[in-house]
């Protein structure tokens, strides 16, 4: 019997984001298997290379059991699921060349909005394929790469080729290898050296279809003395039936480099968010991950940096919010490999009701890291009182030199402020959304305004009726 559950999700949310659109799609069927895998590959005339890490990956894949160590997976159908759905287009330089269906969901969402005000280059891919793709002539003229990964494996073989797997190989999880198989479209950047990107990169993924999957690759290579922003955002219609996002994202930050990687995710509440997101820093590199985390069913994402040389800092900033019906899973991860390095956690979140937080942190000093200096900080914040939230933090010292601290926090939104709030004129709903605003500060500072904005409505969304 098919499987299908009741979706807790506000007219508001279906409004502005949960829509769908009839969208005519090449001929493809359901399920997983080597067939469908070569299918894929030969659809995308790709190189024999990158077929057999599919198919190696495949059987990784197979070999794995599902976690049984977070939120309960067993709802996943993996035959159930098309892994690819690729909308009858051609892919487009100019926005107005976009089909129009896909053109005005995107149109919708304020995508192309964005960009115009705040980013040098843009990708939008809806389902499994990159409808539109677009990079200022200034950044062209530095050097700078950014592509479709689909793309990218046929114009830049040899570095596809050099960091493809190297950050997170198909063996670390089930769903790094299903990723690996299955994997369509994503964002390819590569920064020169010396080159930095003054203004931000930026990718939107949209899932249209219901009971798609969508496995978009990232990989970002920032060589010596670069620096690169990148923010994506993504959506999906309500539907009754679940939808599976599997990603994997790579960073590659060398020498001195720089990378801020900035997640807003909003997926609806029939999506499974399953995603692997990894950094390599080297010597004296930077990378930043900022997670936000509003949609999806379930959703398992932790972040992780490999400070791998000496001097490097890496900093995980992630906030949760878990609504009605949600189970937020996340959080981060950072190893002290090299010696000088220093990197933060932090992390923020909310609970509503039926809804879960759990943060899982991971912070690792090896032998050999000497003068490691770190700080991990995980508050939560009960919007009622039946809200639940976890924390699992776990550390692995093997200095006496390190320097460590760690503090957590969980308390229940304050019936006095919301009481001074209202009598100052403030709604009882516009209340409860400033507190939370206040409360996850920390990450609305660091996001460009429309961003920043955006990350607010939605909260307000997801927090409406929570006093109770």
């Amino acid at each position: 019997m098919e499987e299908r559950e009741e979706v807790i999700q506000s007219a508001e949310y279906k409004e502005r984001y949960g829509f769908n659109v009839n969208v005519e799609y090449d001929d493809f069927e359901k399920g997983l298997s080597e067939d469908i895998i070569r299918k894929i590959s030969g659809i995308k005339s790709e190189p024999e290379w990158m077929l057999d890490k599919r198919l190696t990956a495949l059987k990784i894949f197979y070999s794995k059991p599902m976690p049984k160590w977070g939120a309960d997976l067993s709802g996943i159908n993996f035959d159930d699921i098309w892994y690819y759905r690729n909308p009858k287009h051609v892919k487009a330089a100019r926005w107005e060349d976009v089909p129009a269906d896909i053109k005005n969901t995107f149109d919708k969402l304020g995508v192309p909005e964005a960009e115009r005000k705040f980013f040098a280059g843009a990708e939008s891919q809806f389902d499994s394929s990159v409808v539109y793709s677009h990079v200022n002539k200034e950044l062209e003229r530095q050097g700078i790469i950014f592509v479709d990964t689909d793309t990218a494996v046929k114009k830049y073989p040899e570095l596809v080729k050099k960091y493809f797997g190297t950050v997170i190989p198909a063996t670390d999880n089930k769903f790094a290898a299903l990723n690996t198989a299955t994997w369509s479209g994503g964002s390819f950047i590569y920064i020169p050296k010396g080159v930095k990107a003054t203004m931000p990169l930026n990718a939107y993924f949209r899932i249209n279809a219901e009971k798609s999957g969508q496995f978009e690759r990232t990989l970002i290579i920032a060589d010596e003395g670069a620096d690169v922003t990148y923010i994506e955002g993504c959506t999906a219609p309500v539907y009754a039936t679940n939808s599976l996002h599997s990603a994997i994202v790579e960073l590659v930050a060398l020498k001195g480099a720089h990378i801020r990687y900035v997640t807003i995710q909003n997926w609806s509440k029939n999506v499974y968010n399953l995603v692997t997101q990894r950094a390599h820093a080297h010597e004296n590199a930077r990378v930043e991950w900022i997670d936000a985390n509003i949609g999806s069913k379930i959703n398992m994402k932790y972040p992780s940096i490999y400070l791998m040389g000496k001097g490097a800092s890496g900093e995980v900033l992630s906030i949760a919010v878990a609504g009605e019906g949600q189970v937020q899973d996340s959080g981060g991860k950072i190893y002290h490999l090299a010696s000088n390095t220093t990197s933060k956690i932090i992390s923020k979140s909310v609970s509503k009701g039926s809804g879960v937080s759990t943060f899982r942190g991971l912070l690792h000093v090896a032998k050999n890291a000497a003068d490691a200096k770190a700080h991990v900080s995980c508050d939560a914040m009960l919007l009622d009182g039946f809200a639940k939230t976890n924390t699992y933090p776990y550390n692995q010292i093997n200095r006496s030199d390190a320097i460590i601290s760690h503090e957590a926090k969980i308390g229940k939104i304050s019936d006095d402020m919301i009481f001074y709030l209202m009598s100052r004129g403030i709604s009882e709903e516009d209340a409860v959304a400033m507190i939370v605003l206040g409360f996850i500060d920390d990450l609305t500072k660091v996001l460009p305004m429309e961003y920043s904005l955006e990350l607010k409505r939605l909260i307000k969304l997801d927090t409406a009726g929570s006093v109770g």
